[in-house]
């Protein structure tokens, strides 16, 4: 027998969420990969806490950590942190 509250719909994980919004935004699947895998990149370097639970020192870690280890130039993540000031 079921409780109360037990048919409600579970809420949709994070990366999920993601995908759902770029495929509303019809960005191809090739963003949406792009995204999702920069998104698990971020919650694996901050050993697996959710993005909601950081902040701005977060991404500025995380931003750093791209730079200094050459996966990412430091314009990219200069261009991404403005993008990110926008939304």
């Amino acid at each position: 027998m079921r409780g109360e509250g037990e048919c409600e719909p579970r809420e949709q994980k994070l990366l999920d969420r993601v995908r759902q919004a770029t495929r509303v935004r019809h960005l191809s699947p090739k963003t949406e990969k792009t995204y999702v895998n920069w998104i698990r990149c971020y919650i694996l370097f901050h050993g697996k806490r959710h993005p909601r639970d950081m902040g701005e020192a977060e991404i500025n870690a995380f931003h750093t950590h791209l730079a200094v280890a050459g996966r990412v130039s430091a314009v990219l993540v200069g261009d991404e942190e403005k993008s990110a000031e926008l939304k």
